[in-house]
């Protein structure tokens, strides 16, 4: 699509408009392709939008590209000669941005000791897609993972553990059992509350490296470690940096002590170490525990410090739960008031919920990963068995994972960040939908395509000119859209306008092979023309894909 703005755009400088000019999509193909609006032409010349519309239309000639121009209201419409278009979107290659900014994008950070459940779910797709479109918009990213592997919850844990199960350990899927552990050791200590003072106790002996509490901490760890990453493994999620709060405890608490030197911080009642932040109306900051046990924020200070300094970023980008903004608010001002003049960047996230209500992720009561992914894989696993009974058994399972993968993705991708998610089972996987399988079964339609012409393409301008009717100009201009979607989604870190674009981009390829015969088109070259086409939709959508993190099928 560049190529044709900036077609329009050295037409639009010939008739006179100075500037900055912007080109967008009529809101119906039957009024243009593209659009410019006339206010700012009108202001500099005083007169009404629409009557500068019109004088601005008048001056344009027509062209090979552009068939036609029209006023329509405020703004001037351009009408595009579909081969030519076809020629600048299907044919040429847009070039890359090159240069960008070093970014690290940090994400996932589930704590060790608990479950990871489709919360986590939402950050780790959001995350994936984040890095991979930075990534494809030029800039150098660096994918962490900040796990929280020490704290009160950990204490809380362990202590259950030895008080109650050190005998009655599972052999299989510790990681699991842990998570599970975490969950009773919070019931216990609702029904007996006196026990807090022993669970500080445990936290103490932790920080302290209590060789006993050490060692168990070492072992439940890495069970919780190897679980997290079995299911990054099969969420296709991948990391460069591993960041541990167990590694920043040291650190931070040094950084609290150069707080109260400087007197950003001070002593508060009862002795823990606090920055008020009232002025700024972000109330108490608690750095570091009475007892001098550290907090998230004594770790957090440190993490903030190690990111600028050892990987020499530019920004930092954060993707948090949506009730963790105050929070990280308080974070980002106290290093501030610091000295700090780095940019910070947090995504929130909304709330994932089931039709049977909000989860809380102390309960018991979570809906966890393995649960949905498990539930969706059998319901199609089932499908691609009832349909396709000649696979082997392990084709049949590679495709209902996929499948599963792409539903599960796509429906916690499909949102903006800021909404909250009502995910229902059956509607993630349904096959005619805005959905992932609906994305994947397209691709897959056209696969079959290629698969019937049973030859390579032949790709030239000559054949363009068979392609005339509305629903391959539709296709075309979408297409051409492509790039600056993934642009302004990376931008905006905004995954869903990426994953809108790929269910829209579907539902009008869908339309015209519908409408528009393909391998039984009027003739020869008609036939190759669609069959670009085809190639191109297909293309686009395994790219689109690609930065969702999302796998596709060659059949289905």
């Amino acid at each position: 699509m560049d190529f044709i703005k900036d077609e329009l755009i050295k037409l639009l400088k010939t008739a006179g408009v100075a500037g900055e000019i912007d080109l967008s999509a009529p809101p119906k193909s039957e009024m243009g392709d593209l659009a410019y609006a006339c206010f700012e032409t009108a202001k500099k010349q005083g007169i009404n939008p629409a009557e500068a519309a019109k004088v601005l239309a008048q001056k344009i000639t027509p062209t090979t590209l552009v068939e036609k121009i029209e006023a329509i209201g405020p703004y001037v419409n351009f009408h595009l000669n579909t081969a030519q278009a076809a020629k600048l979107i299907l044919l040429k290659k847009e070039k890359k941005q090159k240069t960008g900014k070093k970014i690290m994008v940090e994400y996932s950070q589930p704590n060790t000791h608990k479950e990871f459940h489709v919360g986590h779910l939402r950050n780790a797709c959001i995350g994936a897609a984040v890095v991979k479109m930075l990534k494809e918009t030029g800039n150098k990213v660096i994918a962490a993972n900040y796990i929280g592997d020490i704290g009160a919850h950990v204490a809380k844990c362990l202590w259950y553990v030895k008080r109650h199960k050190m005998n009655d350990w599972p052999k299989e899927n510790l990681g699991s059992w842990i998570g599970k552990m975490y969950t009773e050791s919070v019931a216990e200590l609702e029904k007996n509350p006196d026990a807090k003072s022993e669970i500080d106790g445990v936290q103490r002996k932790l920080e302290s490296r209590d060789r006993e509490w050490s060692k168990l901490w070492e072992k439940t760890r890495k069970a919780s470690l190897d679980e997290f990453k079995r299911i990054y493994k099969l969420l296709g999620n991948e990391f460069d940096v591993w960041f541990f709060e167990s590694e920043e405890e040291n650190r931070g608490k040094e950084m609290v002590q150069e707080l109260l030197k400087k007197g950003i911080a001070k002593i508060g009642e009862g002795g823990a170490v606090i920055v008020d932040l009232s002025q700024y109306g972000l109330d108490i900051f608690l750095l570091l525990k009475s007892d001098g046990s550290t907090l998230y924020a004594t770790k957090d200070l440190a993490l903030a410090e190690k990111k600028f300094k050892k990987y020499k970023i530019d920004e930092s980008v954060v993707i948090i739960d949506t009730r963790q903004v105050f929070y990280f608010k308080q974070l980002f001002k106290t290093l501030e008031l610091a000295g700090w003049k780095k940019k910070f960047i947090c995504l929130a996230y909304e709330f994932v919920r089931l039709p049977e209500g909000a989860m809380s992720s102390r309960r018991g009561n979570v809906v966890l990963f393995e649960d949905i992914y498990n539930e969706v894989f059998s319901a199609l696993q089932s499908e691609v068995a009832s349909r396709h009974n000649d696979w082997k058994p392990a084709k049949r399972d590679e495709t209902a994972r996929a499948l599963a993968l792409s539903a599960i993705k796509f429906g916690m991708l499909k949102h903006p960040i800021d909404k909250v998610i009502e995910f229902e089972v059956k509607e993630a996987m349904s096959f005619d939908g805005y959905t992932g399988p609906y994305v994947l079964y397209t691709i897959a339609r056209i696969n079959s395509i290629m698969k019937k012409f049973g030859k390579k393409v032949p790709v030239a301008e000559k054949y363009l000119s068979g392609l005339v009717k509305g629903e391959e100009k539709n296709l075309i201009m979408k297409i051409g859209q492509f790039n600056q979607v993934i642009k302004s989604a990376a931008d905006g870190f905004d995954p869903s306008a990426l994953a809108r674009y790929s269910f829209d981009l579907a539902k009008i390829f869908n339309d015209f092979y519908g409408k528009c015969g393909i391998l039984n088109a009027d003739d020869a070259g008609q036939k190759t023309a669609r069959l670009i086409l085809c190639d191109r939709v297909r293309e686009t959508l395994g790219k689109a894909a690609e930065l969702l993190n999302i796998g596709t099928v060659e059949e289905m």
